[in-house]
């Protein structure tokens, strides 16, 4: 089914609607919660919730892209369930990710931050704008969707040691290119 035949179902308030979500995107939405997360109970908690979201915010919401509407909605509920559980503890999945992102992109403490942040959202968007093709999708996998770099590195035929290695080039890239917008890291 169509996604515009999906949002339909929700908008005219067809519990259809959920069953042909799961089918069409269950198995992205449980990858993106499982790569933050790594347990699969509350990954699909993560799914379900998701799945509820949905259908409380469409309509009146008509999402463009009705992946990522769902994409971005399982990802925060995912993250909010891993830093409910880890608290007061370190964990490697998530941390190691953001840590490699800290290096380049502040992050928001302050209301003035946040302002700046929405700012910082658009230097980046620029920055993939303008990438090759390949090194937009592989900076958006892992550093949206969380893939590791073991999965990156052998979808595209390298080792795990090359895959870092462009990885941290991309990320000098970005780092470098904010500077030049005046961002402060």
């Amino acid at each position: 089914m169509e996604d515009n035949q999906i949002i339909e179902l929700y908008f005219r308030r067809d519990e259809s609607a959920l069953t042909e979500t799961a089918k069409k995107y269950g198995t992205f939405c449980l990858r993106i919660a499982m790569n933050v997360l790594n347990v699969k109970e509350d990954a699909e908690e993560c799914v379900n919730d998701t799945y509820h979201t949905a259908w409380n915010q469409i309509p009146p919401t008509k999402p463009d892209s009705f992946k990522a509407f769902l994409g971005r909605i399982v990802r925060n509920f995912a993250i909010s369930k891993y830093r409910a559980l880890h608290a007061k503890k370190r964990f490697n999945g998530l941390e190691v990710m953001l840590s490699e992102l800290g290096e380049c992109v502040p992050g928001a403490e302050s209301i003035e931050q946040e302002i700046e942040a929405k700012e910082l959202s658009g230097y980046i968007n620029t920055w993939l704008a303008g990438l090759k093709q390949e090194d937009r999708v592989l900076f958006v996998r892992r550093y949206w969707y969380g893939e590791e770099v073991r999965e990156l590195a052998k979808k595209c035929g390298v080792s795990a040691t090359q895959m870092t290695q462009r990885m941290l080039r991309l990320r000098r890239k970005l780092k470098s290119f904010l500077e030049e917008k005046g961002v402060v890291l």
